[in-house]
């Protein structure tokens, strides 16, 4: 397992494990996801190393990974969790609006929370996020516990798929009819 020093790391073994998940998807025909990158607009470029060395966001990004599972539009955002708290803060309020435009226009919308500490990843859907927010814009946690979660939404590593969110996929759109 990896440890981050810095918070531009943080996240990059998850990415990882996201990305191989993603091909093998692609590669079995059974979904076509890509990473969307984050829109900068370099300032310093280190000419010698073909490096950026300082550029600013030209936009607010919107979610990690957006694709098509199936003929289903999907779209999510991989997060961490050293703890088995996750802070509602960590998902910014322009993400969620473009997760919830998202799902009104017949997506499927979720975060992957990989829970380090246990090391368990989760599938959380946009409806239990939304609970988590309204419990918040009224007063209560500004986070959820680990114990709060739908244990159904556990994803377990099975063979050559190192996150089966596809599974999650298919019980969200389960409890949805």
């Amino acid at each position: 397992m990896s440890t981050w020093n810095s918070r531009g790391l943080r996240g990059s073994f998850l990415e990882e494990l996201v990305n191989r998940t993603n091909e093998q998807y692609r590669l079995n025909g059974l979904a076509l996801i890509q990473k969307i990158p984050t829109p900068i607009t370099p300032i310093k470029i280190d000419k010698e190393k073909r490096h950026i060395t300082l550029a600013y966001f030209e936009q607010k990004s919107t979610v990690d990974y957006i694709g098509a599972v199936q003929g289903i539009p999907v779209c999510f955002d991989a997060k961490e969790s050293k703890t088995d708290t996750f802070p509602l803060a960590n998902i910014h309020e322009h993400q969620i609006r473009f997760m919830q435009d998202f799902e009104k226009q017949q997506g499927v919308a979720f975060i992957l929370i990989y829970f380090a500490k246990r090391e368990v990843m989760y599938y959380l859907t946009l409806r239990k996020l939304l609970e988590f927010k309204q419990r918040a814009d009224n007063g209560g946690l500004k986070r959820f516990k680990f114990e709060e979660l739908d244990q159904n939404f556990i994803l377990n590593k099975k063979e050559s798929i190192l996150i089966p969110y596809l599974e999650g996929i298919q019980k969200d759109l389960n409890e949805r009819n």
